[in-house]
């Protein structure tokens, strides 16, 4: 089954990859985006957490040879990466934020209500597992994610479900797991499982999607030379909502006396550049086609010439918090 990434030819339009151009694909995933830009000339650096992925890495090195390179890490861990296989400067990084379909897609990984299987969600298939977090945290830990990271306003009586339940034996699989949701807060409309928000929240929190995707954005600040591009496709608010004010507050048009984005002072000149009529959309034609492209939104940023900004050691908190502005 082919995976192809979400909005793939309006990112790598964004991109606008020359012949020899260094850009990084920081989801590479199954190497939708990665080939693409290969087969526009350019040299690329694939960059995922997954193990999984190695696979369609490899494939990709036979096919292009030294124009592309790979290497398994974290957002957190671009330039690391990018300065060991030499795309430092780069000349483009693209994030697609979010858990793929090929992930959902395996029951295995326990990212999905929609088929029974383990209760895992890590995406680096290391570390604490969304099992571990469901049957050790304490009621306050577990509020403070749903609400915070699924946005669930029922948060409090989902949790006492989960405390209810595991006290009588773990919960162990997705499908358990959603049926104790759905007793918790009922069937609802019909539209969307009940179990949404709370699987989001919890892959979210165990994968530090939101920590990862704000140490990623300064990295790509920092790796980008003048003129280099970011492109990042989102495909929920939290996401999204770290992205537009990282790009408002580097463009400078963060507003006034904002306790979520500071403003700017004289000597922090703005280090991107927003081409106009953003958010992108995907097109009638993909929605139709791939309903999870719905709600995905495109960002796209150009490099200027002025320094980096110091790490905002607090931003994942702030941004999340407080709403979109």
């Amino acid at each position: 089954m082919s995976h192809a990434p979400v909005m793939r030819a309006e990112a790598v339009n964004a991109l606008e990859p020359a012949s020899g151009a260094a850009i990084i694909d920081c989801t590479f995933g199954a190497g939708g985006y990665s080939r693409a830009l290969l087969e526009a000339g350019a040299r690329v650096l694939g960059l995922d957490r997954d193990p999984s992925a190695q696979a369609a890495a490899d494939m990709l090195a036979q096919a292009f040879g030294e124009r592309f390179s790979f290497r398994a890490a974290r957002f957190s861990e671009m330039e690391a990466a990018a300065f060991d296989a030499g795309f430092a400067p780069a000349d483009g990084v693209v994030m697609d934020i979010g858990v793929s379909s090929m992930q959902l897609d395996q029951a295995e990984r326990g990212f999905s209500f929609r088929q029974d299987g383990p209760l895992d969600m890590r995406m680096s298939r290391a570390g604490a597992s969304a099992a571990d977090l469901v049957n050790e945290a304490d009621e306050k830990t577990l509020i403070a994610v749903l609400r915070g990271f699924g946005e669930e306003q029922r948060a409090r009586r989902i949790a006492n479900a989960i405390i209810a339940e595991r006290a009588q034996a773990p919960i162990e699989t997705t499908g358990r797991l959603a049926a104790i949701v759905e007793r918790a807060i009922g069937s609802g409309d019909g539209r969307i499982h009940p179990a949404t928000r709370t699987f989001q929240a919890l892959r979210i929190a165990v994968n530090d999607e939101l920590g990862e995707l704000a140490r990623g954005l300064s990295a790509a600040e920092r790796l980008l030379a003048a003129g280099g591009r970011l492109a990042i496709v989102t495909f929920h608010s939290l996401e999204d909502r770290i992205v537009k004010k990282f790009l408002r507050l580097r463009s400078g048009r963060a507003p006034a006396g904002s306790r979520h984005a500071p403003a700017l002072s004289d000597e922090r000149a703005p280090s991107f550049h927003c081409p106009p009529g953003q958010p992108y959309a995907p097109g009638a034609a993909e929605v139709a086609e791939n309903p999870r492209a719905r709600s995905a939104k495109l960002r796209v940023g150009v490099r200027t010439h002025a320094s980096a900004f110091e790490d905002d050691a607090h931003m994942p908190a702030q941004y999340w918090r407080g709403g979109a502005s």
